[in-house]
């Protein structure tokens, strides 16, 4: 008994030492006056300072103290040194990442980097606020049980966190591969319903203004590399600005939810800074020194995902007599040859040589699965253009006008973003960032290009005057929900669109209404309900003989014809709909894709566009079945087949009375620490499991893989939800999935994942009155030499 006592007792003490500091007094080096730091009771640090430096290092501070873990793995993704700490298990990432030259292009960009201007200033005084806890501050735990020796934050590390967010907005490498695998196999008629040219993307954005080797090895290497990284990839996102003549209060109001794989601790950490001439409450990646979305008492931004594509693949052909070399319209040329070494915790140091033609590494060196010979290389613009992402987001983070905000964005060369913008004197706006670039006529990129003919090499950039855009629309509203935008002088930029259902229903709901408020808006961004999936559904059904249907397939059938949509807990057609979906596609796409492809293309956006569109095809090369001689299989045999093996399997699964099989009983979330993965800390470290509503592609957008078990797991959904009313800017609403702190012993955890998954807010406070009434009090004073 004394024995237990004794360790209960030590772990209270470790715990209480490994807590955050939320009040009390503390000393800092390097600034000039007093800071007050208040912490809501969300957590949310409230920066009050004499001058901007003073507030970045202590932003830097506080940032460090709950977020230092999320910052080393963010920062050793690029350069290639999760081994280091996670052993040979983050190997294949290891190589992968080292081998595209972000790295590379980071230090060219430092090295351009104007080191008097306020961007490079602000980021340094941050970089000394994480160096000051790093030496100062308590070690996280993840540290102590990992064995993790502390070092140094650079600048180097912010650029290269920037890297692995714009490599992981990118969809083109797990697409084109796949893409051009069937194209080889089966002919351009098998991707007639795939949509690859844009003709799928029904509500687009209003602007105003031969066979060879397979290539899936890549799109399934790169796929399980961002899946299984520790650190969750960008995926989607909705925002939608409202100008004052479709509001209750005549003032903007503004909505954004990125959508992003959820992990725990997740994405952002809020932080609101006030100086005599400076104010922002921001959200801010770990080890960004400025926020990617953000608000103030003038103007608000945020972002979703362009889906442009900004990589290119092209096959190479080595010298027969020297493969050092490639050829190129000039003739044989020397690749660049980048020696690595990789540090491994389990295991000896692993030796890399990378290859880069002109186009970018080539994959076979990168990607263990890729056994191919023929050599094939990644061309993406974040690496060959100059890299200004310090610069930009300084410049969208402190405008002083919309002409200001739009200079920032037009710094950006990737990764494409629709940049969201309203303001306090009634303007609304997005623009697309990126540097887009046309190809030859011909030349589509959606497949593995030609690295030899120098055709495939030609490219226009465009200015960015061209990039889609929108500002203060007579339709009054802007939005984006990953949806392609019109075209501009009659060219529809290529991407990896998602599909129309998030887009139809915002523009839906906005064009229904001129009288909104914070509270419809709130409503509007937890909104569970497709405008698609019911059209989807009376479409499935028309395949099916109902007169030959068994009593619970009749009960199923009643249950859908009824359906409207939505996604809520206690809703029985989702989990039928889901699981005829899913089944549909098995028995359409596995036999021609085999078991790992149709795993590949379940992982696409050009699965999620197809769904509506190829079940109208009746004449779809797809519906025959190619392991059954002899026969060939129409689209009503296939559907029907699917629908019969659903009932069974959620009969198996669930029960025998269809009006249990509710959408709470098979579709959760669980946040997962990169811990979390022993069995024995799982409870500590991970968030949850909880019940969710919503789900893939709805605007409350949970999303999920397609299981056989009938089981969906959400993957990732909003990382946060914002709605910035100007009429009432001091009581703004965000909430976070779990909580604001990732240090497991804060009470800021997890204190928000019950109000996130209820569809609930907390105010984002700009009042200090109100502020220091419910806060803990940090005072920071200037450290005497």
């Amino acid at each position: 008994m004394f024995l237990l006592i004794a360790i209960i007792g030590a772990f209270l003490i470790y715990r209480t030492y490994q807590k955050p500091k939320y009040e009390g007094d503390l000393f800092l080096k390097n600034i000039k006056k007093d800071i007050t730091v208040y912490f809501d009771e969300f957590g949310v640090p409230h920066i009050y300072a004499k001058n901007s430096k003073d507030a970045m290092i202590a932003l830097g501070y506080v940032h460090a103290q709950d977020r230092l873990w999320q910052m080393e793995l963010l920062r050793r993704i690029v350069p290639g040194r999760l081994s280091e700490i996670f052993g040979s298990v983050a190997l294949k990432n290891d190589k992968f990442f080292v081998g595209l030259g972000i790295e590379e292009a980071s230090e060219k960009a430092i090295r351009n980097l104007d080191k008097k201007s306020q961007a490079y200033q602000l980021t340094m005084a941050y970089l000394d606020g994480i160096n000051q806890y790093l030496e100062e501050g308590v070690t996280p735990v993840e540290f102590q049980l990992l064995g993790i020796k502390k070092q140094k934050f650079i600048i180097q590390d912010v650029y290269n966190i920037f890297g692995y967010m714009s490599f992981s907005f990118a969809m083109a490498q797990k697409t084109d591969p796949l893409l051009t695998d069937i194209r080889n196999k089966y002919g351009m008629d098998y991707l007639k319903d795939f949509g690859i040219e844009g003709e799928f993307n029904a509500t687009k954005i209003k602007i105003s203004k031969q066979k060879t080797q397979e290539y899936s090895a890549i799109a399934q290497s790169i796929a399980s590399l961002l899946d299984q990284s520790p650190v969750a990839p960008f995926v989607g996102s909705n925002s939608w600005v409202i100008a004052p003549q479709k509001t209750k209060n005549k003032k903007v109001i503004f909505a954004n939810d990125p959508h992003i794989g959820f992990s725990q601790p997740g994405t952002w950490y809020e932080a609101h800074i006030e100086t005599p001439d400076f104010e922002l409450y921001g959200c801010y990646l770990a080890g960004a020194p400025f926020p990617l979305l953000g608000h103030n008492r003038e103007y608000a931004y945020g972002l979703t995902m362009f889906e442009n594509d900004d990589v290119d693949f092209y096959q190479e052909e080595n010298n027969p007599k020297n493969n050092n070399q490639y050829k190129t319209i000039n003739g044989f040329q020397d690749y660049e040859i980048r020696k690595k070494i990789i540090k491994v915790k389990d295991s000896s140091d692993v030796n890399l040589t990378i290859k880069v033609s002109q186009h970018g590494p080539v994959m076979n060196d990168l990607l263990t699965d890729l056994k191919n010979t023929k050599p094939v290389a990644m061309s993406w613009i974040y690496t060959q253009q100059p890299i200004r992402s310090i610069e930009a987001i300084y410049a969208i983070s402190h405008s002083k006008s919309m002409s200001d905000f739009q200079k920032g964005v037009a710094l950006i060369a990737a990764p494409g973003l629709n940049v969201m913008y309203g303001d306090a004197k009634g303007n609304v706006g997005w623009w697309a960032s990126g540097k887009l670039y046309k190809h030859n006529n011909g030349v589509n990129t959606n497949f593995i290009l030609d690295g030899a003919n120098g055709k495939d090499d030609s490219l226009e950039y465009l200015d960015f005057s061209k990039n889609p855009s929108a500002v203060n629309p007579d339709w009054n509203y802007v939005y984006s929900a990953n949806n392609q935008p019109e075209a501009i002088d009659g060219f529809e930029y290529p991407g990896y669109y998602l599909p129309e259902d998030r887009a139809k229903r915002i523009t839906q709901l906005l064009d229904s209404k001129s009288d909104w408020d914070e509270s419809s808006v709130g409503e509007m961004i937890n909104d569970n309900t497709s405008s698609i999936a019911p059209k989807v559904v009376k479409s499935l059904i028309s395949n099916l003989n109902l007169n030959s249907l068994s009593k619970m397939e009749n009960e199923a059938i009643r249950i859908l014809k009824s359906w409207n949509g939505s996604n809520n807990l206690n809703d029985v057609a989702p989990t039928i709909h889901n699981k005829w979906i899913y089944l549909y596609l098995k028995n359409t796409f596995q036999d021609e894709l085999g078991d790992e492809g149709f795993k590949q293309f379940l992982g696409t956006h050009v699965m999620k566009q197809i769904v509506a569109r190829q079940i109208s095809s009746k004449n779809s090369p797809w519906w025959d079945d190619v392991t059954t001689k002899n026969i060939k299989e129409t689209r009503s045999q296939i559907l029907a087949k699917s629908f019969a093996e659903a009932i069974v399997a959620l009969e198996k699964q669930l029960g025998n009375s269809p009006l249990n099989w509710k959408w709470e009983k098979v579709h959760s979330v669980e946040y997962h620490h990169p811990i979390g993965k022993l069995a024995l800390l799982r409870p500590f470290f991970n968030v949850g499991p909880f019940e969710v509503s919503g789900s893939v592609e709805v605007i409350n957008n949970q999303f999920f893989d397609f299981v056989d078990d009938g089981f969906y797991k959400v993957k990732g959904g909003p990382s946060s939800r914002r709605v910035i009313d100007f009429s009432d800017i001091e009581n703004s609403w965000g909430i976070l999935p779990t909580g604001q702190s990732g240090n497991p012993f804060s009470s800021h955890y997890k204190d928000q994942a019950e109000l996130y998954n209820s569809g609930k807010f907390r105010k984002m406070k700009l009042n200090k009155k109100e502020i220091v009434g419910s806060s803990t009090k940090l005072v920071f004073f200037p450290l005497k030499n």
